[in-house]
């Protein structure tokens, strides 16, 4: 008996698996194997669309999105199938202004004495990103706006959603009353959503 359950748990993990994986208005096509595990499969996903792992949200159905969080969780413990897409929130390096703090808590002490008198904008490395960003932007104008109406705008990371929430449905994301908010606001400003990540 203890023969043919090791011989089960070999052919999963063996298994190559086909995964489908939505990410900025595209389909990629990633084949992992079972004994893979999901900081691996980050790894792939990096190879195909320049995301570094540590900047990839993965979202799946009927699958908790801790599990997919954790990078040393193998595949093979997952029900994952072949017939289901999965979806990918990420940002590639170049499209990041400024890198986001990852703890705010700590402090680098080499730090101060050294760049304390040089603000953020003023770094050579973000000035050479924003013009980057600049040159590369392209601007279409969608909806003209209203006359006599102030432009309000609203960074969709973190103000209009929450993407560090465990949720497993991208509409789970939204903060509460989101909608109530935008059609008051819309009321008396013109409303402009910006963000630096690639959702669509």
């Amino acid at each position: 008996m203890a023969g043919e359950g090791s011989a089960t748990t070999s052919s999963l993990s063996e298994e190559e698996l086909t995964l489908t994986v939505k990410w900025s208005g595209r389909e990629y096509t990633v084949r992992v194997c079972g004994d893979d595990s999901v900081g691996e499969l980050k790894r792939r996903i990096c190879q195909l669309t320049n995301v570094l792992p540590k900047r990839q949200k993965l979202l799946y159905p009927k699958l908790l999105a801790s599990k997919l969080a954790d990078d040393s969780v193998l595949l093979s413990h997952l029900p994952l199938k072949s017939s289901l897409k999965m979806t990918m929130i990420g940002t590639v390096e170049d499209e990041i202004i400024v890198d986001q703090v990852e703890d705010p808590e700590i402090v680098d002490d080499f730090e101060f004495g050294q760049d304390e008198a040089v603000d953020i904008k003023d770094k050579e490395v973000n000035k050479q990103k924003l013009r980057r960003r600049i040159y590369q932007y392209k601007i279409e104008l969608r909806n003209p706006c209203r006359e006599g109406k102030k432009l309000l705008v609203l960074d969709i990371d973190y103000t209009l959603f929450d993407h560090r929430s465990t949720a497993e449905n991208p509409l789970q994301l939204m903060r509460p009353y989101l909608h109530e908010f935008l059609t008051a606001a819309y009321a008396e400003y013109d409303i402009m959503i910006w963000s630096a990540t690639s959702l669509a």
